[in-house]
């Protein structure tokens, strides 16, 4: 649910008018960007990475929520980016832009994420759900060198 719309809208009109490909080469102020190999450890690595940032910018409320849907952002991106012809790197990024802290995944795959009816009983399928339920919004952008950017919104009350 989105509490601030004006808000919400600027925050991503800034990310999309900057472009996620620039975003993701990093060295921007208030972004952390991590290159991931294409392995399950890296969901791992991912979370640490996340904590870590946003207990470092003192957004110490929002770590494990925002670290449990890098997680399964990174897990979608490990699983599909094995389809994906050519290069396997998938990249973290976590951008502030007060009042709100931007997660997002780049992996090589064209395929749009798309949720699916929650199962409870099964061992997968919930990921987006769980991306929904903890971040403000989520979406995805498409990269310029092909690939996407799955992206999640967090509200982050200093």
């Amino acid at each position: 649910m989105v509490g601030d719309p004006l808000a919400t809208a600027d925050c991503l009109q800034i990310t999309r008018e900057v472009g996620f490909d620039h975003l993701l080469t990093g060295g921007k102020p208030y972004t952390t960007s991590c290159p991931l190999p294409f392995q399950a450890d890296s969901v791992k690595t991912a979370r640490d990475v996340t904590r870590r940032t946003l207990r470092g910018w003192g957004l110490h409320d929002l770590s494990d929520d925002a670290a449990l849907v890098v997680s399964e952002l990174v897990t979608n991106a490990v699983r599909y980016a094995m389809y994906a012809a050519g290069r396997r790197e998938i990249e973290l990024l976590l951008m502030r832009v007060a009042p709100h802290v931007l997660l997002a995944v780049a992996d090589p795959s064209d395929e749009v994420p798309r949720p699916k009816e929650p199962d409870f009983v099964s061992e997968n399928g919930r990921g987006l759900y769980i991306v929904e339920t903890y971040s403000q919004c989520w979406g995805w952008d498409p990269l310029a060198r092909g690939g996407k950017a799955v992206w999640a919104l967090f509200r982050a009350d200093d």
